[in-house]
Order: C-alpha cells, then structure tokens, then sequence
C-alpha cells in the first residue's frame, strides 16, 4: 500500500505481522534512512540485523523469504535490511510476499524510483507492503526538521536561525546532522545542558570553517569538465582543502538540481524552473546551473547523491578509504555528466 508519513513512521516505529515489507524511496535518501532507523531502534538493541544487496538478491530470488522466515540464532528479534534497492529485487520480493510465513519484517531503500516502476507498483498494489518516498523538506517543514533534531542535540533554535541552517543545508538530514553535532560541540550543548543557537554562533562556525565557497568545483563536476576539475583539486588540495568538504559541496548542487528536475520533469521548462528558484541559485551561476538542469535526470541525479553519500559515509568509517576516495567518486560524477551531453 501507499503510505503517508505518519502511516511509515507509526508502522516502523512498531512493527507488525501484517506488514512484510517496507519501501522507502525518493531523491531524500537521508530521509529514508532516518525511516530505516526507526524499525532499528523499535526492534532493539539486540535484534539481529541481515544485511543484503540489491545484485545478491537478483542471482538469488528466493534468499530474501528465507531469510524473512529464518529464525534468529539466538532466538532473538531479527530483521532484514536491503541496500540499496531497484528493479533487481522484484522477484525476490515478489516471492517474499507470496511466502507463506515471513516472520521478520523487511526494508528496503532504494533511490528516486517514479511512480510506474514495477517494485514502487508491487509494494502499493500488496496490503502486506508499505511504500513511502521521500523528498528534501521545503519551507516551514525544513524549519520545523531542524528544530526537532536540534532539540535532540540539547540545541535550542530559534525560527529565523532555523531557516537558515534549513537553506544552507538544503533539507538534507544528514547535512543538518553534522552541523548540528558541529554546534553541540562548538556550544557544548547536550540534552541536560540546552544551549541556544543565534545567528552569531552560525557566524563563528563559518568563519571556522575550512570548507569555503566551493560552487566552482560543483560546477565543473555537474558540467563534466574534467580537464579543469583535474586542476580545481590540485588548487584545492594545496590550501587544504580534501575530502569530506569537497564531497558535502557537490551533493548540496546535487540534491538542488534533483528538486529542480523534479519540476522540470512535470512539464516546465528548466528556464522557468530556474527563474522560480530565485536567490537560492547565486545569478552568476543560473547559465551553468540551466545546463546542468537539462542534462541530468532524475534517476541519474538519484544514482550520483547515492554514491556521494556512500563514499562520504566510507571516509567517516575507521578503516575506510583515503581521501583520493572523494576525488575519484568526484571525477566518477564528472564523467558522468560528460557523457550526458
């Protein structure tokens, strides 16, 4: 079934028998991670966790009913985690709710899939499945993310700082995440000591900040010029600037254009859509900003903010990969939009 988000969010938030499988999709992956989570925390601490791919799933259909029905080796609560998720996994989930018996509950997070794809058709069409997509919050409803989850942080925001965070970071939840943990520790801020957020404290932050005006590298990245991207990392590289930053930079443009070619895939012109953005697009990058708006689809914009994501997430992770990591996903990105034109 089609579900809203208080639908996804109760049902997560206390699993039932009724409900197998649950698809969380659309351009805001952090948004449909933040959903994974909560059927995380609600089967506990100590509920074991499969984890299985997209491509594993293909070459092994009926995996996914078996492992839905397997019991926990210790007895336990068990659940079963795909990432990430598409066409490939129709047949296993077809067969997962045709099972007779599928005692622990499945989720899926799969990318900008439209409303016709098969899987997002097979979830809506099956009382035993709930499919929800998320977007990037806009307006009022990105003022009122970033006041929840700095409450959770001991941050106290006021509405006006709040939408500024909101802008800067457009909507993205794992954005806001890190600046906010950035503020709890600059304030040091923590749920039994509040601290208030003004815009004096954002201020401080960016003039701390390492990561600068970056839009040039999003701009030769979207646009595919790998020649001057080639020489924008060097430059970059000998003021000190690698990394986690330099990735941050080019998921904002990436997630902007995936809101903006959600527009332009329901009819307007990317001519109109720009026009419409107004300030959040700086006037001297409305030209470049246009093309990369024509160039790049939905589902490939969906494709390179998971990747990004990814590799932001493996730098974070002890053990990970070095640096070259972010400049390699960068130059992964440029190519594909070179190949777009």
């Amino acid at each position: 079934m089609k579900a809203n988000r208080g639908q996804i969010s109760r049902a997560l938030a206390a699993p039932t028998a009724d409900i197998r499988f649950y698809l969380l999709y659309g351009p805001d992956r952090s948004g449909s991670e933040s959903l994974a989570a909560s059927l995380a925390d609600a089967m506990g601490e100590d509920a074991e966790r499969v984890d299985l791919t997209g491509p594993e799933l293909k070459s092994d259909p009926a995996k996914l009913a078996d492992e839905a029905a397997a019991i926990s080796l210790f007895g336990g609560a068990r659940f079963i985690r795909i990432d990430s998720a598409g066409d490939e996994i129709f047949a296993a989930v077809e067969a997962l709710l045709e099972a007779e018996t599928a005692g622990n509950p499945v989720v899926a997070i799969a990318g900008a899939l439209r409303a016709t794809n098969k899987l997002v058709k097979l979830a809506f069409a099956d009382e035993a499945a709930m499919a929800f997509a998320s977007y990037a919050p806009e307006g009022r409803d990105a003022d009122r993310l970033v006041i929840e989850m700095a409450q959770e942080t001991g941050l106290q925001i006021a509405p006006d700082v709040a939408g500024r965070l909101a802008r800067g970071c457009h909507g993205d939840r794992a954005i806001l995440g890190s600046e906010l943990t950035k503020l709890a520790l600059y304030l040091d801020a923590a749920p039994d000591r509040p601290r208030r957020v003004d815009h004096d404290a954002l201020d401080a932050l960016a003039a701390n900040s390492d990561e600068g005006d970056l839009s040039r590298l999003a701009n030769l990245v979207l646009s595919g010029d790998l020649a001057a991207l080639d020489r924008e990392l060097t430059q970059l590289a000998s003021e000190g600037l690698t990394g986690i930053p330099l990735l941050r930079a080019v998921l904002r443009r990436l997630m902007l254009l995936a809101k903006l070619r959600a527009d332009v895939e329901r009819g307007n012109s990317a001519q109109s859509v720009i026009a419409k953005a107004g300030r959040a697009i700086f006037w001297k990058d409305k030209a470049v900003v246009t093309d990369q708006l024509e160039r790049w689809r939905s589902d490939a914009l969906a494709i390179a903010i998971n990747r990004a994501s990814d590799t932001e997430r493996a730098l974070k992770s002890s053990g990970g990969p070095g640096l070259i990591a972010a400049d390699e996903e960068l130059f992964a990105i440029a190519r594909k939009a070179r190949s777009l034109r």
